[in-house]
């Protein structure tokens, strides 16, 4: 057996698979335990290796993050609830070859199975260490190791290899690197154990597989509860960021693809309620009693009056700004970066308290341009139920004899942004390919002053027509890796690069452009929005980082007066209000509140932040978590702290919060987000 094994251990790493299959004629003599555990030697120095590596990454990221971490009170807890989750990783990863181990009763197809078991576990360490060790920067941007949004950038590679070259080379670089070597080590030490695994344990297999494979049933479900064990049962702390270092990152990104399967129901992770009882919960703020709401298949249809009558209706354009969050505006307690917003502002309509409904950009859109709430699955601008009939401010405008356009510095297929604007009511998309002669290609294509130049053109060359017009302008040049053209601002820290210096060169570009706009012949015609799609980086040490979800959102144009609306205001109540103030009166299913009818009384926002679901009213925050009680907290805005509080949650605040969340799923689901009927039908 030694001779076995040594022979094993020096065979190169570069040695042909086919050495394998060489099954000794006569093999030595074996105890009963070195038969029962032989067969699946190779699968113990698999989770030995996985084990380990596991361990180490967690508590280099707890050491990383310890400030946080040491915040939970028991750091040493955490690190246990991380091992039991590695085992629920490992026993995935293993339960193929393991339901597969009795081909091993064969004597003739041992070497076959070594083989498959030999890549497959080098397949699972291959994933396992390139996405953990990609962890450390995806943290620093998302604050929460990798998830679903890990998967979806991945169908734009691309866009992300740009990104990553540019902006995250040395990461890139290193994380390769480290994989490489740490596989070849690994591959080494694997191999070395194929031989012990080549024995006469036919019998004994029989008897010991059962067992092996209830052990890894138990290692996967890892509870006795109703339900297995899964990322939300780690969520121990009341820091998102934390939690999220418990388990690790390829099960939550494994956990993230299973969950996208299922993305139809995905309200139901946080409980159901009757369709009834959730359309008088969702439907029963003071804003909706101006709605009549009294179509039979289509429940959130109404006919909205526009609060200002005007001869001709205005045009709409919306700005929507990358990632320029409250976090860059002064006023609004950020850095000072957003001078010429500072200075519109107070010739519009300013929001003193938007906030976004998510993280992502598709999630801005979603809610600014289709005025829908977010629920825990994909925003519907990626989801296939919503690529048609699907109302947004586009299909409402082009019944009204609106041109509808999308106006944007990169390619629009991305995040299949393209497929769900053509259809849903756009007429027109200019992007990169459209945009003739850019001063600056950057990663993320045309710079911001080369789009706006580009919507300019387009908004006259529109106004000439006489037709009135809807664009949406998206601006990209702030995101990383931060690229724009030199000699166009003072750079606020070096070196330029820096995601301060980009939000002030976009802030920049679009203050170049409505200098330009408000000596044009469109601008006393048209109705402006300047709105984030969601702030640059969404962290903290809030179970919801609600600070990092606050926006600005500004409305002007040459028949706006000047107003700061000071209640709470989420993304989704923006197009409401934007087609009241425009003269439109029009027959849809938009949930969110007009606030030129009313902008006194207090308001709510709606935000969701990966699995949580928030609903903020004034200072109290009722947060939905998965599969687990809702929580109830108290929010400082000065001192940007959310406090859970000990007050249970009460039956009528959890149903508000989740009727909100399972109306948006519903009226996905159901195909009921729709415009093309009329009121009137009953």
């Amino acid at each position: 057996m030694s001779e076995l094994l040594s022979a094993g251990a020096a065979a190169p790493a570069t040695a042909a698979l086919t050495d394998i299959a060489a099954i000794p004629a006569a093999y030595p003599r074996l105890s009963f335990w070195q038969r029962v555990i032989g067969p699946y030697r190779l699968y113990l120095r698999f989770m030995l290796l996985a084990l380990g590596f596991l361990s180490l990454s967690r508590l280099a990221l707890f050491i990383w993050q310890w400030s946080r971490v040491e915040q939970s009170g028991a750091p040493f807890w955490l690190l246990l609830q991380g091992l039991r989750a590695d085992f629920i990783l490992l026993g995935l990863m293993l339960i193929l070859p393991i339901l597969l181990a009795p081909v091993l009763a064969r004597r003739q197809s041992q070497g076959l199975w070594q083989r498959f078991s030999l890549w497959w576990l080098m397949l699972m360490l291959s994933l396992l260490l390139f996405v953990e060790l990609s962890t450390p920067a995806f943290l620093l941007q998302y604050d929460v190791r990798p998830n679903r949004l890990y998967l979806e950038y991945l169908k734009y590679p691309k866009e992300v290899f740009s990104t990553l070259w540019y902006g995250f080379r040395a990461p890139l670089l290193l994380g390769v690197s480290a994989t490489a070597v740490l596989l070849y080590g690994s591959y080494r030490y694997l191999r070395a154990g194929l031989s012990s695994t080549r024995c006469a344990c036919n019998k004994t297999l029989w008897f010991s597989w059962p067992l092996v494979l209830l052990l890894v049933f138990i290692a996967i479900r890892s509870t006795t509860q109703h339900r297995p064990a899964n990322p939300a049962m780690f969520a121990i702390t009341g820091d998102a960021m934390v939690n999220s270092l418990v388990i690790s990152s390829p099960y939550s990104v494994l956990y993230a693809l299973y969950s996208m399967r299922h993305e139809a129901s995905s309200s139901a992770i946080y409980g159901q309620l009757a369709t009834d009882e959730m359309l008088k919960y969702a439907l029963g703020w003071p804003w909706h009693q101006q709605m009549q709401f009294n179509h039979a298949s289509l429940p959130t249809l109404h006919q909205q009056q526009a609060t200002t009558s005007r001869d001709k209706p205005l045009n709409i354009v919306i700005v929507l700004q990358e990632s320029m969050g409250a976090t860059f505006v002064k006023s609004l307690g950020g850095e000072a970066v957003t001078p010429e917003l500072e200075q519109l502002k107070n010739q519009g309509i300013w929001f003193e308290q938007m906030y976004a409904t998510g993280t992502r950009s598709v999630r801005g859109i979603e809610a600014v341009v289709a005025g829908f709430a977010p629920t825990p699955a994909q925003s519907t601008v990626k989801l296939s139920n919503s690529q048609h009939n699907f109302s947004t401010l586009a299909s409402i405008l082009k019944k009204q004899g609106y041109h509808t356009q999308f106006i944007y510095g990169g390619e629009a297929h991305f995040d299949n942004m393209r497929s769900f604007f053509t259809g849903n009511g756009f007429s027109d998309i200019v992007d990169f390919a459209k945009i003739n002669n850019p001063q600056f290609v950057g990663s993320w294509g045309a710079s911001d002053e080369d789009l706006f130049h580009a919507a300019h053109q387009q908004l006259q060359q529109l106004h000439r027509q006489g037709q009135p017009f809807f664009s949406l302008i998206f601006t990209s040049s702030n995101h990383e890796p931060f690229e724009f053209p030199d000699g166009r601002i003072s750079l606020h820290q070096q070196p330029k690069a820096q995601v301060n210096n980009a939000v002030k060169y976009a802030d920049w570009a679009m203050g170049q452009f409505f200098k330009t706009a408000q000596q044009s012949d469109y601008w006393q015609d048209t109705l402006f929005l300047v709105v984030a799609d969601h702030d640059n980086r969404v962290y903290g040490n809030n179970l919801v980082p609600v600070e990092k979800f606050r926006i600005p959102a500004l409305i002007l144009g040459g028949a706006v007066e000047p107003q700061h609306i000071q209640p709470l205001a989420s993304q989704i109540d923006l197009a409401p209000t934007l087609l009241s103030l425009a003269g439109v009166s029009a027959c849809h299913p938009l949930t969110g509140r007009d606030f030129s009818r009313d902008s006194q009384s207090p308001g709510r926002a709606l935000l969701q932040f990966d699995q949580y679901f928030a609903l903020l009213e004034q200072d109290k925050v009722v947060v939905l978590k998965p599969y687990q009680q809702a929580v109830k907290g108290r929010y400082d805005a000065n001192r940007k702290k959310l406090e859970l509080v000990s007050d249970a949650v009460t039956v009528d605040e959890k149903n508000r919060a989740l009727a909100e969340v399972q109306l948006a799923s519903y009226l996905y689901r159901e195909q009921k987000y729709q415009d093309k009927l009329s009121c009137s039908k009953g």
